[in-house]
């Protein structure tokens, strides 16, 4: 029995920008991906918020969602998310109001209290908004008013926004998110994609303390899962190593540009250097159809997710449509023979 096929399965897409191409080329090929994905059975696609971090062209993430939205028909299009710290709520609020009256019943609002930045570059964000990730529930209520039904003496509305009830999903690398989203009734996404080690507590909190609210009868969780899928065993390993080269840049403080893959890893990084990379990519999925389903279905048992959200940042634009699409036929146990 294939215990995927009621597991929805979706996209986090960074925008990944290559060593040779500019931002956007990387837009233009997130724009292509979200359409194949849209006939491939992937239910959302997810953008995330990061800035000064040259390789990740998704800074400006409403304005992307905007693009990738206005190109597609179908298929749900969101943040994954957006740092709330960096923002004054009422612009959220207005931002994804407009997108959800340009494209009803299409966008959520993923969250997240991490800057997705340095101290720098979160200083020249906000400078005087005194905000930190400690306000984070105070940020969110706030959001939620706007986004909520406008009352009598509510001062300040967002418009548009307030009525609109956009979904609202909490996302987090640790149990802090996923205690607020058990306290709220939200669905919760957890980032294992970067922080594997903390993904099966903080999905035990959230699902042992959640409480239904008017938008959530039951705790929704999205896994976060890095993917290469290729032919076979042997040319996935070669392809994923240019996102380990993303991780490797990222501990180094370099650019987080996708480069190409290399026969051999060992070359470039310390044993050090690996091990924190490697710790990283704790959940990826890396592999031929066959192998993409044997770990899926493992991590299916030991999660019980509702829903995977991959992430494929591979080098050549064709290879990464291909793991998507391998990825999608697994899941619904199609294109493929188990062997």
């Amino acid at each position: 029995m294939n215990n995927l096929t009621n597991t929805a399965y979706s996209i986090l897409d960074l925008a990944p920008v290559r060593d040779d191409q500019t931002p956007g080329d990387a837009m233009h090929h997130s724009l292509d991906l979200a359409r194949q994905a849209e006939g491939w059975g992937y239910k959302r696609f997810w953008l995330a918020e990061h800035h000064n971090m040259p390789g990740i062209a998704s800074a400006a993430t409403a304005v992307l969602i905007g693009y990738i939205a206005g190109g597609t028909n179908t298929i749900r299009v969101g943040s994954g998310g957006i740092m709330l710290p960096n923002h004054a709520p009422l612009v959220i609020a207005e931002q994804f109001g407009t997108l959800e009256s340009l494209y009803p019943g299409r966008i959520d609002l993923g969250l997240g209290r991490a800057p997705g930045t340095n101290p720098a570059t979160s200083f020249a964000l906000r400078r005087h908004l005194e905000t930190t990730g400690h306000d984070f529930p105070e940020l969110l209520a706030e959001l939620q008013r706007y986004l909520g039904p406008p009352t009598a003496d509510q001062k300040v509305k967002a418009y548009p926004g307030s009525g609109l009830n956009v979904p609202i999903w909490l996302l987090g690398s640790s149990d802090f998110s996923a205690r607020l989203a058990a306290q709220e009734g939200l669905p919760f996404a957890f980032a294992s994609h970067f922080a594997p080690e903390e993904l099966l507590p903080a999905l035990k909190i959230y699902r042992e303390r959640f409480k239904a609210s008017t938008n959530l009868a039951k705790p929704y969780v999205i896994v976060g899962v890095p993917l290469v899928a290729a032919a076979d065993d042997e040319q996935a390993q070669y392809l994923a190593t240019t996102p380990m080269q993303r991780g490797l840049n990222l501990i180094r403080g370099h650019n987080m540009k996708l480069r190409p893959p290399v026969e051999n890893m060992d070359l470039l990084w310390s044993s050090y250097e690996k091990a924190a990379v490697e710790s990283r990519m704790a959940v990826a999925i890396i592999g031929g159809a066959n192998t993409i389903h044997a770990r899926l279905e493992r991590l299916k048992e030991a999660t019980q997710a509702d829903e995977f959200m991959f992430v494929s940042d591979l080098y050549d634009h064709q290879d990464r449509l291909r793991s998507y699409e391998i990825a999608a036929q697994v899941m619904r146990q199609k294109g493929f023979i188990l062997l």
